[in-house]
């Protein structure tokens, strides 16, 4: 392997980071949403088919998130689901994070519980 492969393997994303349009459509064909935010931030609205696992949960343990479906990450912004994208990924799961996060997913209109 070349100097360029090595650096470019190094320095890859181990998981995709997505649009709101591109998360819609991995949620219909089976994707699981996880939403990594604190209880407090869940509290103020979230995407209907989301699941709460805030990212400090989600760094100790994975249970209950199946590894046999797409996982997609969202957070407020984009930070924290990138966070969550790569340690789901680093666990062999096949990880998304939502770029923009809640505030995209609002912005573009999609429902909010």
């Amino acid at each position: 392997m070349g100097l360029i492969e090595s650096l470019k393997k190094a320095f890859s994303k181990p998981y995709t980071t997505v649009s709101i349009a591109q998360a819609k459509e991995l949620l219909g064909s089976g994707a699981t949403l996880i939403d990594v935010r604190s209880t407090r931030e869940w509290r103020t609205g979230r995407a209907p088919q989301a699941k709460h696992v805030p990212l400090d949960r989600l760094k100790v343990s994975t249970a209950g998130i199946q590894k046999s479906r797409p996982v997609i990450a969202i957070c407020a912004s984009g930070v924290r689901s990138a966070s969550a994208a790569k340690l789901l990924a680093a666990k062999g799961y096949h990880a998304y994070s939502v770029r923009g996060g809640m505030a995209a997913w609002r912005q573009a209109g999609e429902p909010v519980r």
